[in-house]
């Protein structure tokens, strides 16, 4: 199970990933960790009672990375949201060993399973023998599951709200800061990149999409990619209808903003996933196991 307990205080010492990522400012207090490719995005909220941190990244070694940037504030890490229970959402949650852990009940009930290592290893090679080998105290790799969860707006401080939406899975949570008009997405929003909605709804996510385009947020962090605008929902939302109306094809996906976004060949997984839930086939789209390599081929 990944519930090991409470981890001991050495639980987040390992190796420290180089070049993992920058901590950018947008406000006074918020902070936008960057990722290199591959790495994933976070945000940072410095409250006067310690920080919350939006995902973890996809590996201890990049968590460490980050939490290493956080020693400026003198300030512990009191509270961590997981906006899905993807890896790149918390591939490095042991790092944080004394936060409490924010998620919807499917994450909860997801992360309560065996970790999926070899799909891991697939999907981050570069960590590979992150998730293979025992770290420094000889525990196997894991994630933290969730301690709190949340399945309705609410308030974690006085300037840190998270929102429940559906569509990048059945459930997911963002994370909105009113005084500073920022919006983070986690793996609910990419920019520049394509996203993936293996198990998830592209009909209902572009709609959630364009709910959250109407909040008063003016910047936006996703999962991966700059900081960007509502702008970047938009496309995202207009990417995933196109997606839906390519009846199974994605050749139909029409040119768009899309056209200099990294990783297109998730168009086929996309397609595939709408045209498969348009007759209510909920199973894993056979290009997405293609690519875990579970799909009986090398």
């Amino acid at each position: 199970m990944n519930d090991l307990g409470p981890m001991p205080p050495t639980g987040d010492v390992g190796p420290v990933a180089t070049d993992a990522g920058t901590l950018q400012p947008i406000a006074p207090g918020v902070w936008a960790w960057i990722g290199a490719d591959g790495v994933g995005n976070a945000g940072v909220v410095v409250d006067d009672d310690g920080i919350t941190v939006i995902d973890t990244l996809v590996a201890p070694s990049a968590a460490r990375a980050l939490n290493e940037a956080l020693a400026r504030f003198d300030r512990p890490v009191r509270r961590v949201v997981y906006t899905s229970s993807h890896l790149p959402s918390v591939g490095g949650s042991t790092v944080f060993w004394m936060a409490a852990r924010h998620g919807r009940s499917q994450a909860s009930a997801l992360l309560e399973q065996p970790v999926p290592v070899d799909a891991y290893t697939r999907l981050a090679p570069a960590f590979a023998s992150e998730f293979t080998s025992p770290d420094e105290a000889g525990r196997p790799y894991s994630t933290r599951p969730v301690s709190h969860v949340v399945d309705v707006a609410a308030w974690l401080t006085s300037s840190v709200m998270v929102v429940p939406v559906s569509g990048q899975q059945s459930e997911n949570l963002v994370v909105l800061v009113p005084g500073a008009h920022t919006l983070f997405c986690g793996a609910f929003a990419s920019i520049g990149t394509a996203p993936n909605a293996w198990d998830g709804d592209p009909e209902a996510w572009a709609a959630a999409l364009g709910e959250l385009a109407g909040l008063d947020a003016s910047v936006i962090v996703g999962g991966a990619g700059p900081i960007g605008t509502r702008d970047h929902l938009h496309a995202q939302q207009a990417y995933l209808l196109a997606c839906v109306d390519a009846d199974g094809d994605p050749r139909r996906i029409p040119s768009g903003p899309w056209d200099d976004w990294n990783d297109r060949d998730l168009d086929a997984v996309n397609v595939e996933r709408a045209a498969a839930l348009a007759v209510g086939d909920r199973g894993v789209p056979r290009t997405m196991l293609r690519r875990l390599g579970l799909d009986g081929t090398p």
